[in-house]
């Protein structure tokens, strides 16, 4: 019985794989050049910017008491802490806008309210 069920099985779909691989073959242009190679990313090593202009962030590991502190900072500016308790789980404090106060986005995040500036006097 198990071979009967594998032979059906191949019988089905080699015909299958057979007509793909030629339906390919012909739908492919006669005048087709492959890609070139993609080049590797640049190394990036501290404090140098990346080709877009951005830069890399820093991450600056403190400990205090029991809990370890990581700040992200990109050209200086904090922007993020992931704060590791002693006995629980880790959560993120990050900056909604350079304005703005510090957010937690752990377990349950808080509800985002978008904000945009519609008019400046």
């Amino acid at each position: 019985m198990q071979k009967l069920k594998l032979t059906t099985l191949l019988l089905c779909v080699l015909p299958a794989m057979l007509l793909s691989h030629y339906v390919m073959a012909a739908n492919s242009p006669a005048n087709a050049e492959p890609l070139e190679e993609v080049q590797p990313p640049p190394k990036i090593t501290d404090g140098e910017a990346l080709e877009d202009g951005t830069a890399e962030p820093q991450v600056t590991i403190r400990k205090r008491g029991a809990e370890t502190i990581e700040e992200y900072r990109v050209n200086g500016e904090l922007y993020m802490m992931k704060i590791t308790p002693e006995h629980g789980v880790p959560y993120y404090l990050h900056k909604e806008d350079q304005e703005g106060g510090w957010v937690n986005v752990g377990p349950n995040p808080p509800l985002s309210i978008p904000k945009w500036i519609i008019f400046r006097f």
